[in-house]
């Protein structure tokens, strides 16, 4: 049988990471399913989400441990794939914001959309110049899970007017499936 982990890895960011970690899953028979990498500073972290069966999970935890010797910090969580049934049902949409980058942003927009009991599913945030200006430009996409008593319209204005306070562009779309 299957079994399905969370596996999250953090390192100083160097040519090869994805490769080795990758290795160690691959000889253990290991599939990553589902998965985000990214630079942050001068770190690489790596949040994934791998099938192993239940012969060769042992194997796969014991691989993963040893990145521990090259700096790495590891964390691994069993988990059960798929949508949790808690959101059948609900909508789901997704949100992108953008405008010029400031304290809150993110604290704020998902401070409301806790309020409403909307769920995160994913949150990717970052930052660019801007064309013109010189002024910093913050970006965050995110796909959520809003109750099915919650409408785009009304999800949409009130995201607006917390847009509005925070001077930046919010545009919400429903997401088949």
């Amino acid at each position: 049988m299957q079994q399905s982990l969370v596996i999250t890895i953090t390192g100083h960011d160097r040519v090869g990471v994805v490769d080795e970690v990758t290795k160690v899953i691959l000889a253990s028979q290991g599939n990553v399913d589902a998965s985000r990498m990214a630079r942050l500073g001068g770190v690489f972290a790596m949040l994934m989400l791998v099938s192993v069966s239940e012969e060769q999970q042992g194997e796969l935890e014991t691989a993963l441990e040893g990145l521990r010797q090259q700096d790495f910090d590891l964390s691994m969580r069993p988990t059960v794939r798929g949508t949790s049934k808690k959101f059948a049902g609900w909508h789901r949409y997704q949100l992108d914001v953008r405008g010029a980058d400031h304290e809150g942003i993110i604290h704020q927009i998902t401070h409301y959309l806790a309020q409403e009991g909307v769920s995160v599913e994913t949150i990717d945030t970052g930052t660019e110049d801007a064309p013109f200006g010189g002024t910093r430009l913050f970006t965050m996409s995110a796909k959520l899970f809003a109750p099915p008593h919650l409408s785009l319209d009304d999800l949409l204005d009130e995201l607006e007017a917390v847009g509005d306070q925070l001077n930046v562009d919010v545009g919400l779309a429903l997401l088949g499936g």
